[in-house]
């Protein structure tokens, strides 16, 4: 059993999708509810939390159910395949550190009513996720150029969304944009957790094995890496921890991935996915 001040609080959502994107996503498989409990219990989540997750998941499009005997096995929607892989993109592809920043800033105003504050939540949560932050009452700013369709039409908010390109210019500074957008601090304080967690001699030791170490990893680093709105270097301290945080990151799952990948091959319970499911 892991050391609670070791596992840390996750919570089994973050931890589900984790898990999936891990050893589910890209295989056209669904996988044994008893086989995810094994894995979840490896990581101190109790079966009555796992089984609530996936029927939250369900109710919420990102799972479907199928039943094979007295076994129900769970797989990916399309919706959930595409968050996912955005997922696995900004793990794998973004990278932790901006360099290539062109000067460009990508500017989204929205106008809801209160009636409609679900929507602005879920507005928001996108836009955090997609490196966007708050400059003023109703303007959100990302470095780069975005494609904000693709962010804002699965919400339905198209017709509620102004979007454009712009470039900083006198008296306004890239440096004041970015304190009064993003919390920085907050960000930094992100990564050297992680490399509090993880940068030491035998990170996670008390862990059962690769399988929950592994688990763990991904979700601490996605934590990390959602809050970071890839910001451009060049604006960052020279000291800024993203960098040696991202080196840890990727070398530690190159040397846990091999055990934790046969581990996951025995333990789970795997069935085609169906196709209208």
């Amino acid at each position: 059993m892991t050391d609670a001040n070791d596992t840390g609080a996750h919570r089994p959502q973050s931890l589900m999708l984790n898990f999936l994107g891990l050893y589910v996503l890209g295989r056209g498989t669904a996988v044994y509810s008893g086989s995810v409990i094994d894995v979840f219990a490896r990581v101190d989540v109790s079966e009555e939390a796992v089984r609530s997750t996936l029927t939250r998941m369900v109710s919420r499009g990102l799972l479907s159910r199928q039943r094979q005997g007295r076994r129900v096995y769970f797989g990916l929607t399309d919706r959930a395949t595409e968050v996912l892989a955005d997922g696995a993109r900004r793990i794998w592809d973004t990278g932790a550190v901006n360099r290539d920043w062109d000067g460009t800033w990508t500017l989204v105003g929205y106008s809801l009513p209160d009636s409609r504050r679900s929507d602005r939540h879920d507005l928001r949560s996108q836009l955090v996720w997609a490196g966007f932050g708050l400059l003023q009452n109703g303007l959100w700013i990302a470095p780069g150029t975005r494609d904000v369709t693709a962010l804002i039409e699965p919400l339905g908010l198209i017709d509620h969304v102004t979007a454009f390109t712009a470039a900083a210019v006198g008296p306004t500074k890239t440096a004041d944009l970015i304190h009064r957008a993003f919390d920085t601090a907050a960000v930094c304080s992100q990564y050297k957790a992680f490399l509090d967690r993880w940068d030491t001699p035998r990170p996670l030791s008390t862990a059962p094995d690769d399988l929950a170490r592994r688990l763990l990893l991904h979700t601490d680093w996605l934590q990390a890496i959602r809050q970071d709105p890839h910001l451009p270097a060049e604006h960052l301290p020279a000291d800024w921890p993203a960098i040696r945080a991202e080196q840890l990151f990727r070398r530690l799952d190159e040397e846990i991935r091999p055990e934790a990948t046969r581990l996951a091959r025995e333990v789970l319970d795997e069935i085609p996915l169906a196709t209208d499911a």
